[in-house]
C-alpha cells in the first residue's frame, strides 16, 4: 500500500524536502499546479545568471532531482507520487527561461508546460509508462518542458511585446 507524505514524513530526509516542493506537494489539491508556481521563484533567481550559468544551474538541480525524487517515491512506496513536485518546479523555471519575457510570454509557457505534462502526448507518456523511479519522474516532466519551449518558439512573434 502506498504511504501518505506529511509534514513529519518531509521533515526527516533533505530528499523529500526537496521532492516534496519545501511542502507544495503537500497540497490537498492539485499538488503538481501548486508545485510548478514554485518554478517562477526558481526561475527569477536564476534569470540574472549569464547566458550557459542558468542552464547549468537548471541542469543541476534536474540531477538532483533525480536522487531525491527517486529516495522519496521508493520512501511513499510509489513509483510517481502526486506530491513530488520537484520535476514541476525545474522544468517550469526551464520553460520560462526560453519564453519571451514578459508575463503573457511566462504564462504562456507555463501554461503549455501544464498542458502537456497532464496530457503527456507521445512521447512523454511513453515515458511515464516505461520509466521509473527518480529519473523516469524527472524525465517526463522535462519532455513536456521542451515540448513547451517548442510551441513558444514557434509563437514567440506572437507572444512578443513592443517595437
Amino acid at each position: 500500500m502506498k504511504k501518505q507524505p506529511s509534514l513529519a514524513f518531509m521533515v526527516r530526509h533533505p530528499a523529500h524536502w526537496l521532492a516534496l516542493g519545501f511542502g507544495s506537494g503537500l497540497s490537498w489539491r492539485a499538488p503538481g499546479t501548486v508545485g510548478s508556481l514554485l518554478g517562477f521563484p526558481l526561475f527569477f533567481l536564476l534569470r540574472p545568471l549569464a547566458f550557459p550559468w542558468g542552464w547549468v544551474m537548471v541542469s543541476l538541480l534536474f540531477v538532483i532531482g533525480i536522487w531525491a525524487c527517486g529516495v522519496t517515491a521508493a520512501a511513499l512506496e510509489d513509483d510517481d507520487p502526486k506530491s513530488v513536485v520537484w520535476d514541476e518546479i525545474v522544468a517550469t523555471a526551464a520553460v520560462l527561461m526560453m519564453a519571451p519575457p514578459g508575463w503573457l510570454g511566462w504564462w504562456t509557457g507555463w501554461a503549455l508546460f501544464r498542458l502537456l505534462d497532464i496530457w503527456k502526448p507521445f512521447p512523454i507518456g511513453w515515458v511515464d509508462r516505461r520509466v521509473h523511479g527518480g529519473l523516469g519522474i524527472m524525465l517526463d516532466d522535462g519532455l513536456a518542458a521542451l515540448g513547451a519551449m517548442w510551441v513558444l518558439w514557434h509563437l514567440r512573434g506572437f507572444l512578443s511585446v513592443g517595437p
